[in-house]
């Protein structure tokens, strides 16, 4: 006969009685980091200084898009759509951060190219005329690398404005003239200016200085008449040419004469050494 105990539960039979085993949770972590890494990837590569940026965060946005798939594949993680999406962008960021690197190099180059052709630049282009700076015409100009003009030589500034200075030839200031002194010799010299640019040069800031002998000795303009001293004024329309004749005092042993041009104040001043 058997005897029950009252006050307790006897343990369960078989194994129906057995707890369930909980559910493991989704790995939807690696999908999110890409979706996110993918948004940010690709709008730092609407900014081509940002390429690198982009293709950074856009190859860790493609890699964890990737794994994120698989694992939603393998059902450890329930975010299938925004893994794609985050790896779809990340191939985006990596195709704008190339577009970037390829503007910015080419920025970059043209950058330079300006930047040595500025350097390279001189105020104005060197040219030796074998013709005089008179009326008469003048001969073929051929490039001239001296850092100083010599008579005859023609100058080539911005715009295309063109300077030349003849060669200095003596003469005998009249009893009216202003700034000859006694003793001293008188030189003159025909400054020709063409415009062959495509507007018109004022040629009324054009200013001319000279100084002779080996010490440098400011040589004197001499005013003579209607014809020397009066200088240019007025416009070189384009494709027209202006001559004009200046004097200059100097000493009587003096050999040398240079004479400072400048065309005005956006035009850089240039010497012409002239032997007297």
């Amino acid at each position: 006969m058997s005897h029950q105990v009252y006050g307790q539960t006897p343990p369960p039979a078989g194994p129906y009685g057995q707890p369930p085993v909980p559910q493991q949770a989704a790995r939807n972590g690696l999908g999110v980091a890409a979706l996110v890494l993918g948004v940010i990837g690709a709008l730092s590569g609407l900014i081509p200084l940002f390429f690198w940026l982009a293709g950074i965060l856009g190859v860790l946005a493609l890699i964890f898009g990737l794994v994120g798939r698989g694992r939603a594949k393998r059902g450890q993680a329930t975010n299938k759509g925004i893994a794609t999406t985050g790896a779809v962008l990340g191939l985006v960021s990596l195709i704008l951060s190339v577009v970037g690197l390829v503007i910015t190099v080419n920025a970059v180059d043209d950058a330079v190219d300006e930047i040595d052709k500025a350097l390279q630049e001189t105020p104005a282009e060197k040219k030796a005329d074998t013709g005089a700076a008179d009326d008469k015409g003048a001969g073929t100009d051929t490039e001239k690398k001296s850092e100083t003009f010599a008579a005859g030589d023609t100058a080539v500034y911005d715009g295309d404005i063109e300077v030349t200075v003849s060669k200095p030839t003596a003469y005998t200031p009249n009893e009216y003239a202003v700034g000859h002194s006694a003793g001293n010799k008188a030189y003159k010299v025909t400054v020709r200016i063409q415009n062959k640019g495509a507007e018109k040069y004022s040629a009324d800031l054009f200013t001319i200085e000279a100084r002779a002998g080996e010490s440098g000795t400011n040589a004197e303009e001499i005013f003579d008449g209607d014809t020397l001293g009066n200088g240019f004024s007025g416009s070189v329309l384009p494709g027209k040419t202006a001559t004009a004749e200046y004097a200059f005092d100097a000493p009587a042993d003096a050999k040398n004469l240079d004479v400072e041009v400048s065309p005005g104040f956006d035009f850089e001043d240039n010497t012409w050494e002239l032997e007297l």
